[in-house]
């Protein structure tokens, strides 16, 4: 049996565990040797092109600058050629509302990189509320996940000397006033869950050394993480905690004085607490009393009647089988729903008490619309609207009114000769799989043909605007396809928990599907079809080539999970043994050795030409699945290419020109591999 087909067996030696290392001198020395020979077959004159295109794209000051209303202000996170690292700034809506907002920049990262000489990326800001005062600021090196927390006076603009300052860790951290945040972080041995998430919530005092703050609560090691929020809405304000048991089961409660009070709702249930109200969207049917409520339903009662034994269950939003609840919010006497009616978005508004529900006047109709910011304050709502063709239309107005756009983005690319058209097949046990094909209105012939899929944890893959992706491969006469494989969230949430651990295949089965559909349309042909994942999609592109070798042409597989004997032994992949099962569990293990791509891997079979990238900084899921799996594949005979970013987190870049390097070494490696379909295969294997 050759190495690869033993590499990370449940009772085999892995030959290429040093590769976990992941900055260990020879770990990375061998990254250096695989990136070489992808930069140079595919990093030509035709990938710097490309390149300088998408770079175009994402520093162009034309592009919709999104916002988020924290008082009287509206802020912003900005990267441009400029300030690559970006900046945090804020206008007023009058300001915004016009053709050249006037700035205030608050925090310019490329600054602070160059007086700390720290490869700091931007990671989000928590700022107080209801005074808006203060703000806690998140940096991370490299992209990665973990953090460092600073303290920032937005009425100085400043850093808080001997603020609220927090070492690097995978931290949760939120006020509760001026003078006290709730945190978690890592104390020290015990401190963190065995996926690398805090597992203590503790209350933090202004001045007090960090080891000496409050724990208020306490989960097991084998939880997934424990946090906790504040809400600060005068005359509602309350403590919650959250204890994740697994990535979709989790207890709340509420914190008054010194008293745990359980918030009994069902584990996998979503939950909103705002003013009087509380939501509930249970993830498996619930059954009260005489009445069950679907998978995906959206429920409301008052919180403090709920919480005594009193509170009646309203229905909000129920489930069919073409519409699923995509996402909502809450202004200060409005709720906000996106809903998805076979993957097409409909936003309405719904007022508490009665939950009516009516339609958004202004929001343009078959487009993907997607909140944007909603004032829990006041009634001010932003919505962006775009399609695979259409550029961003940013829309404003208020909960209860008409929207109207503020902001369009620019085209990026001509449009004019593109259709975009839905399609659905059966899968191998029936369900009807819905994907999007965005192709050329007269083109007679199969091309060059760009299938994308998820299938995973819930995450729902909608119709967008990508400018990049126009560019560098739709303009060229590529063709793109977007499936709405099971796994993810398009039809709710029984279109992923059907898909979960033992039923992991049909996730796999539904990809197939639309593969084979494509090439039965005439759309392409299987050596003109390539397809791309990342992360849980990378896991699916890794299966597509071990399982369903012979449907495509070329595959791209980004940050991807590969070794699933391993996945919860490294970084925090021991929190997606829910979605996956416990390879160390004898029963788990025997489906998911069925699907794990790195323990499937064939000399004797012939695989598509595949591009594995990820980030030597990602610390969500660990660069030795990329690793290890380039070097089983090459061992075995099959024609693999590796880049490997030493910045950019789980996103695989820590900046624009990262991400533009990135994007156009994918396309290229892919139009490469797609555009000469009736030449040979992809070489330039690496040893």
């Amino acid at each position: 049996m050759p190495p690869a087909r033993r590499a990370g067996g449940q009772t085999g030696t892995d030959p290429y565990l040093w590769l976990e290392d992941v900055t260990g001198e020879n770990a990375l020395n061998w990254v250096r040797k695989h990136n070489e020979p992808t930069l140079t077959q595919f990093g030509g004159a035709r990938f710097e092109q490309m390149r300088s295109a998408a770079l175009e794209v994402l520093d162009t000051d034309a592009r919709i600058p999104y916002v988020r209303r924290r008082g009287d202000h509206l802020y912003n996170f900005w990267r441009d050629a400029s300030n690559p690292r970006g900046l945090w700034r804020r206008t007023t809506l009058e300001s915004y509302r016009t053709e050249q907002p006037e700035w205030e920049v608050l925090i310019d990262v490329d600054e602070i990189a160059r007086v700390d000489g720290e490869n700091w990326v931007w990671a989000g800001a928590d700022v107080l509320e209801p005074d808006h005062s203060l703000a806690l600021i998140e940096l991370s090196r490299g992209g990665a996940d973990a953090t460092v927390v600073r303290e920032f006076d937005l009425t100085t603009g400043q850093f808080v000397t001997d603020g609220f300052e927090l070492p690097e860790a995978k931290s949760s951290v939120t006020w509760q006033d001026r003078d006290t945040v709730l945190v978690g972080t890592d104390f020290g041995p015990g401190s963190l869950t065995d996926s690398g998430y805090p597992r203590t919530v503790r209350r933090w005092l202004r001045g007090q050394p960090l080891a000496d703050a409050q724990t208020l609560f306490e989960g097991e090691a084998d939880d997934v993480s424990v946090g906790c929020g504040y809400d600060a809405t005068p005359g509602f304000e309350r403590l919650l905690i959250t204890r994740s048991f697994d990535f979709f089961n989790r207890y709340r409660y509420e914190l008054r004085d010194d008293t745990l009070i359980p918030i009994e709702v069902p584990t996998d249930a979503g939950i909103s607490v705002h003013r009087q109200w509380l939501l509930i969207r249970p993830r498996t049917d619930w059954t009260v009393g005489s009445a069950t409520y679907p998978a995906g339903s959206l429920l409301a009662t008052d919180y403090a009647e709920y919480l005594d034994g009193s509170g009646e269950l309203a229905v909000v939003f129920e489930p069919d089988e073409h519409s699923s609840l995509e996402n909502y919010a809450w202004t200060r006497d409005r709720l906000v729903l996106v809903t998805l009616v076979d993957v097409i978005s409909q936003v309405q508004v719904v007022t508490p008490g009665t939950w009516e529900r009516v339609d958004i006047p202004g929001v343009p109709p078959k487009t993907n619309t997607v909140l944007v910011d909603v004032d829990e304050y006041g009634d001010e709502i932003f919505l962006d609207s775009s399609g695979f063709d259409t550029p961003s239309r940013l829309l404003w107005g208020v909960a209860g009114g008409e929207v109207a756009e503020v902001k369009r983005a620019p085209s990026f690319f001509d449009a004019a000769d593109l259709e975009v058209s839905q399609h659905f097949v059966a899968s191998a046990d029936g369900t009807m799989i819905p994907y999007f094909v965005v192709g050329h209105r007269h083109r007679q012939a199969p091309g060059p043909t760009l299938l994308n899929g998820y299938g995973g944890f819930e995450v729902a893959n909608t119709p967008s605007y990508g400018g990049v992706l126009g560019r560098l491969w739709l303009s060229r006469g590529g063709t793109f396809v977007l499936a709405n494989i099971r796994g993810g969230g398009e039809y709710g949430p029984t279109w992923h928990t059907q898909a979960m651990r033992e039923n992991r295949h049909l996730v796999y089965e539904d990809f197939a599907a639309v593969a084979r559909d494509l090439v039965a349309r005439g759309i392409t042909t299987v050596e003109q079809l390539g397809a791309q994942g990342g992360s849980n999609g990378g896991l699916l592109m890794g299966v597509m080539l071990t399982q369903y070798p012979e449907l495509f042409g070329a595959l791209v597989c980004s940050v991807p999970l590969l070794d699933m004997r391993r996945f919860h032994l490294l970084l925090a992949g021991a929190s997606w043994m829910a979605e996956y099962g416990d390879p160390d569990d004898p029963d788990d293990w025997e489906f998911i050795s069925k699907f794990s791509p790195y323990q499937n891997i064939s000399a004797d079979r012939r695989y598509p030409p595949v591009l594995i990238t990820t980030s030597t900084r990602d610390d969500r899921v660990h660069p030795g699945h990329a690793r290890k799996m380039t070097a089983a594949l090459a061992a075995a005979g099959h024609p693999v290419h590796y880049y490997e970013n030493i910045e950019g987190g789980h996103s695989g870049a820590a900046d624009n020109a990262q991400t533009a390097f990135r994007s156009a070494l994918i396309y290229e490696f892919l139009w490469s591999m797609l555009s000469a379909a009736s030449g040979p295969r992809g070489t330039g294997r690496v040893r």
